[in-house]
């Protein structure tokens, strides 16, 4: 039996997305304009914090960009797929964190999937208006937490764990509070080591 064309498309943007997420940008920077491998240092990880404290601000930026970009993208390309479901919106967000977390390029390592999360949680307020609240709570818990202590690793955990908090006290649908769910799963899976330090105060201000 052939797959619709429909359903061919749907499950393909949700393996495109898997994919798109795992591209490594804070690794390709760090290649590119240290001629280093960003793995190797500071706190190891390719996301934009340790960007940022390796090679520069600057260079920060751009790879919280990319990384939110992608998982902004592969969103709008489903967008264009007519008759996408609202389940298959939310697998293609979780799959770009996923793939971030877990890049296929990076022998299924990867970063901690702050910046994606927040590129396909914006992504999916197009189709789902009502996160937008819960995505400024969350923003704004952020903002606060990073002022007051600097730690961008527990203004993440905070924000993470606001948003999932206020998705599943909402009256919205089942599918996003469980997407909810596994956002802040994703996040505090590899935050455990920011997690430990900050328990020992050992962890890294900005």
């Amino acid at each position: 039996m052939f797959i619709p064309i429909n359903d061919f498309l749907q499950i393909g943007i949700v393996i495109l997305s898997y994919l798109m997420g795992g591209i490594p940008f804070g690794y390709l920077v760090g290649k590119w304009v240290k001629g280093a491998d960003i793995r190797k240092l500071g706190s190891g990880n390719i996301g934009a914090t340790n960007v940022a404290r390796v090679i520069g601000k600057k260079w920060g930026v751009v790879v919280f960009i990319l990384d939110f970009l992608k998982g902004v993208l592969p969103l709008f390309l489903a967008f264009l797929i007519k008759g996408c479901s609202p389940l298959i919106f939310l697998l293609v967000a979780l799959g770009c964190v996923a793939g971030h977390n877990w890049s296929v390029f990076l022998k299924f390592k990867g970063g901690k999937g702050v910046s994606t999360s927040l590129g396909v949680i914006t992504g999916l307020s197009f189709k789902f208006p009502q996160l937008i609240i819960p995505l400024s709570l969350a923003l704004g818990g952020w903002i606060v937490i990073f002022c007051l202590f600097r730690y961008v690793s527990l203004a993440s955990l905070i924000s993470a764990a606001v948003f999932c908090l206020f998705c599943i006290i909402s009256s919205l649908p089942w599918e996003i509070k469980g997407f909810s769910l596994f956002i802040l799963l994703f996040i505090i899976i590899r935050h455990t080591k920011n997690i430990s330090n900050l328990l020992k105060n050992k962890e890294l201000k900005v």
